[in-house]
């Protein structure tokens, strides 16, 4: 008899590639982990590993185990949401991966939402970048995540995850309130900011990407000075006078902006979702988180 635990290690393993990964993700030990894979192999009576390098290649045998494992955790998570359909309360923990955007304007009225009407739901989040969080859920570290997606700028797309709308923002050009300097102050478009101090986003993330081509779309190369994922501290600097930037209208929720706010060319704006593996979808559990945060969103941000 095949052991599902040691089975979901394999799946692991097929995913993150080296026993140090599947350690990581799953709070084990690296020699704990290749000794439950070596049980499994006896198990199996195949090989289910070779080593390749200084790691370790799965075999045709466990890529077989592997997609066998895949239909098997979706069934078990049906059995799963079923039983949990079949209960008096709705009950339970869920694993929430958010971007910090949304975990600051959505998050404390659908956590609020969430406890007034299922005081027995445990809700822990990470704050977490959208596309790792996509995959992580994919790989069931996370039940759901909320994600992003940028104009022209495809989220990644994971097999078997169930993706919702959630609600979307404008992205503005944020300029420094009148008064911060000549510079600033004669700017009104974003054709008329080329050779300002910008601040955007690390090099890899689809914001950074979608501005910088709206720029070179306007004409100009942007002065990139300040880098940083955190969109608060995009925020102070363009209020303090040092920077302008490109941002979404999500991070304006609870204050009143002190920056200039230029609508773009095209109205561009983000998609907010979120997604879950759909064998999930229907647990009552994961739909009043769900509902929790498209109230959120639509108290925000009306459609």
């Amino acid at each position: 008899m095949l052991e599902i635990r040691r089975l979901r290690l394999l799946r692991e393993l097929s995913i993150r590639g080296t026993l140090a990964g599947v350690a990581e993700a799953l709070a084990y030990s690296p020699s704990s982990v290749s000794q439950q894979l070596a049980l499994l192999e006896g198990e199996a009576g195949v090989p289910l590993t070779r080593k390749s390098g200084r790691g370790v290649v799965l075999t045709p045998e466990a890529e077989v185990l592997v997609a066998h494992t895949e239909t098997l955790l979706a069934e078990l998570e049906r059995t799963e949401a079923a039983l949990a359909a079949s209960a008096s309360e709705v009950q339970g923990t869920v694993r929430l991966a958010v971007f910090q955007t949304a975990a600051l304007a959505l998050l404390p009225a659908a956590l609020r939402a969430l406890g007034e009407r299922h005081p027995l739901l445990r809700v822990e989040m990470v704050q977490h970048e959208p596309e790792t969080a996509l995959r992580e859920t994919w790989a069931r570290s996370f039940d759901i995540v909320v994600a992003e997606q940028y104009p022209h700028h495809a989220a990644p797309h994971y097999p078997g995850l169930d993706r919702q709308r959630l609600t979307q923002d404008a992205i503005r050009l944020a300029l420094p309130p009148a008064g911060s300097g000549a510079a600033f102050d004669g700017a009104g478009a974003l054709s008329e900011v080329a050779g300002l101090p910008w601040v955007m986003e690390p090099r890899g993330a689809a914001s950074r990407h979608w501005a910088e081509q709206s720029c070179r779309a306007a004409g100009f190369e942007p002065d990139v000075r300040y880098e940083t994922a955190d969109l608060q501290a995009h925020v102070r600097l363009v209020e303090s006078g040092n920077a302008v930037a490109l941002l979404p209208d999500l991070v304006w929720v609870g204050r009143a902006p002190a920056a200039r706010l230029v609508t773009l060319a095209g109205a561009p704006h983000r998609t907010v979702f979120t997604a879950m593996r759909s064998a999930a979808a229907q647990n009552p559990v994961m739909l009043a988180v769900r509902r929790a945060l498209e109230e959120a969103a639509q108290a925000v941000l009306p459609a």
